[in-house]
């Protein structure tokens, strides 16, 4: 099994190593070792591995350039397995919906290292199967959900929640809609500064009074619901219904 150690701390790699040469029933080898984000995706894009244990805060744009790192791995040709290293436990939904294999808290045990990597084993014994479809994970009231994107309809921030609907049911979410707007992608309109709406389920734009005036609502198929639009944001709902497919 071919690695890469990916931490800004030299002494964080190389306990990383040292816990390695403890699992000698993995065969594993650490062919890429880098300190900052620019320098891994210039040696991962060259040197093919197939794990990547990856701290998250590290030198690089931003305050999480590990997860920035990761995004940026997950669309090589050949993506490795992302086992992440870190001292902070609080990015575990985000880094499980860049479809992170483990997520191992530092000081990392040589019993979960060696269950991360198993995995990850196993996986590379597997044949080849279609991508998955895109997922979003999210903390509903405590309990960790992986919810089909393609189910969710829209995204409501209402008091201290966020409400997620599908065609069956609504989760109250921990997650803040910021949060929220990053991860669903361009599928996902926001009609209003509290509300995300997928662009499949808009099916009209009308206005929210029968005595018309400059409020608009959208209709949302198929639980045939109605969310207010924003004035500064009629004319791009309107343009997202009038395209192909939308």
């Amino acid at each position: 099994m071919r690695l890469a150690l990916i931490d800004d701390e030299p002494l964080a790699r190389l306990r990383l190593r040292a816990l390695l040469q403890a699992l000698p029933e993995l065969q594993a080898q650490v062919v890429v070792e880098a300190g900052d984000a620019d320098a891994a995706i210039a040696l991962l894009q060259a040197t093919p591995v197939d794990a990547v244990l990856l701290d998250i805060r590290m030198p690089g744009p931003g305050a999480n350039a590990g997860l920035a790192l990761a995004a940026a791995l997950r669309r090589l040709p050949c993506p490795p397995a992302l086992i992440f290293v870190t001292a902070h436990a609080e990015h575990a939904l985000r880094a499980f919906d860049l479809e992170a294999t483990d997520y191992l808290t530092k000081p990392v045990r040589r019993e979960r290292l060696l269950a991360a990597l198993q995995r990850v084993a196993q996986r590379l014994r597997e044949p080849a199967l279609p991508p998955a479809a895109p997922v979003l994970v999210v903390s509903d009231r405590g309990r960790v959900l992986r919810l089909p994107l393609a189910e969710v309809l829209y995204l409501k921030a209402e008091l201290k929640y966020v409400t997620l609907r599908t065609a069956e049911r609504s989760h109250l979410l921990d997650d803040t809609l910021a949060a929220l707007a990053g991860r669903v992608g361009a599928g996902f309109i926001r009609v209003h500064r509290n509300a995300l709406v997928a662009r499949r389920a808009i099916r009209a734009l009308e206005p929210a009074s029968p005595a018309g005036g400059d409020r608009w609502a959208v209709r949302v198929a198929p639980l045939d619901e109605w969310l207010t639009v924003s004035r500064r944001k009629v004319a791009e709902v309107r343009a997202a219904l009038a395209e192909p497919g939308g």
